[in-house]
């Protein structure tokens, strides 16, 4: 009996439907040729147009409607019109809070053929996976906003650090490097920020004695910025908090390619709640609906939800199917230097999907 996998579908805005159209396309290849699951999508068209019209972003038991799947695809929030603080907390970060979605995953990892803006970097010295806090810290939505349009406006944006929340996603870390054999980097700034890095830099010491097998480094985030350009082999698992995680992955994304090649995952380790993965260039308004958007970061977010999944062979075969479309340079979206389509771009990568399955042994 196959096993069925439920998944809401919120494309969102902008080239959000776009891209994920093609992300479906390419998990529902994975799943065909694999005969032993099947996906069920539920499409839900919450977003700043939804916003528009009703003044929220999703309904109001939207949580409640999405706990019952097993993962969310997330298309793109935010759109001309609608305050970004709006709409990045009334869907995106909602749903990564109330879902304990407390582990951010992003691959930094140059896939043959992407661009490297590097000069004389070699394509093995960047490849890291990012871990990044992504239910509290600089992100936690705790504050002031005091004497508003007066002479002495004050406004305080507090951090949040919890033993639990930063113990929690440094012990993830190091059981992923530890898996992976890899090196653990921790990205801080506790001379500085005395209170919260301090804090963050004491449990990763601590957490650092369970885990004496994997070798660790630790640098301020200033320093670490400088070494991702200069250094990038430097760093192969990386935990960071919430803020520096969010900035540092996008600093990662333009040396592996660009934000189109950008995918990441918000997971919850328990899964208790329902996981969600998502491209994460953004829903780039002005060219949303002319057909030119690039899905290659939707289809790398897809083959993380594979992963997820247990279908680690699907996943690995979704990123080889990424990286030959890469190689032959025949079929892309003109970021990449191409002149195809969105569509087009996704039945390339489906299609050498199928093609990798038949030559890896299996009969179509």
């Amino acid at each position: 009996m196959k096993k069925t996998w439920q998944i809401a579908v919120i494309a969102g805005d902008g080239i959000g439907p776009e891209v994920l159209r093609e992300g479906i396309k390419v998990l529902d290849t994975a799943a065909r040729l694999d005969g032993s699951f099947e996906l069920q999508f539920h499409d839900f068209p919450w977003g700043c147009e939804y916003y528009a019209k009703h003044g929220k972003m999703m309904d109001e038991d939207g949580m409640e409607q999405l706990r019952k799947f097993d993962a969310i695809y997330l298309g793109a929030v935010g759109y001309p019109g609608v305050p970004d603080h709006i709409s990045l907390w009334d869907l995106l970060l909602r749903i990564r809070k109330g879902f304990e979605q407390y582990v951010n995953i992003r691959p930094i990892k140059l896939l043959r053929g992407a661009p490297c803006p590097l000069a004389g970097v070699p394509r093995e010295a960047v490849d890291m996976l990012f871990i990044r806090e992504n239910s509290e810290g600089e992100y936690a939505g705790a504050g002031e906003w005091l004497f508003r349009g007066k002479p002495e406006e004050v406004v305080l944006q507090t951090g949040v650090f919890s033993r639990k929340g930063t113990e929690r996603i440094i012990r993830y870390a190091f059981a992923t490097a530890r898996e992976l054999g890899k090196s653990l980097t921790s990205i801080s700034k506790g001379n500085a920020l005395n209170y919260s890095m301090v804090f963050w830099d004491e449990v990763f010491a601590e957490v650092a004695k369970e885990y004496p097998d994997v070798p660790t480094h630790s640098y301020l985030v200033d320093a670490a910025s400088m070494f991702m350009i200069k250094e990038p082999q430097r760093f192969e698992v990386v935990v960071t908090s919430n803020l520096f995680g969010d900035i540092l992955t996008d600093l990662g994304a333009a040396i592996a390619g660009g934000l189109g090649l950008a995918a990441g995952a918000n997971i919850n380790p328990e899964r208790t709640y329902p996981s969600m993965f998502e491209p994460i260039h953004g829903s780039a308004p002005d060219i949303a609906g002319k057909g030119i958007a690039n899905p290659l970061a939707a289809i790398w977010s897809a083959s993380q939800m594979l992963e997820f999944f247990g279908y680690k062979h699907l996943a690995e075969l979704v990123l080889q199917g990424i990286e030959e479309t890469l190689v032959e340079h025949e079929v892309l979206t003109p970021d990449m230097g191409g002149t195809s389509a969105t569509a087009e771009v996704g039945d390339e990568v489906a299609g050498k999907i199928i093609r990798l399955f038949q030559q890896s042994g299996h009969i179509v």
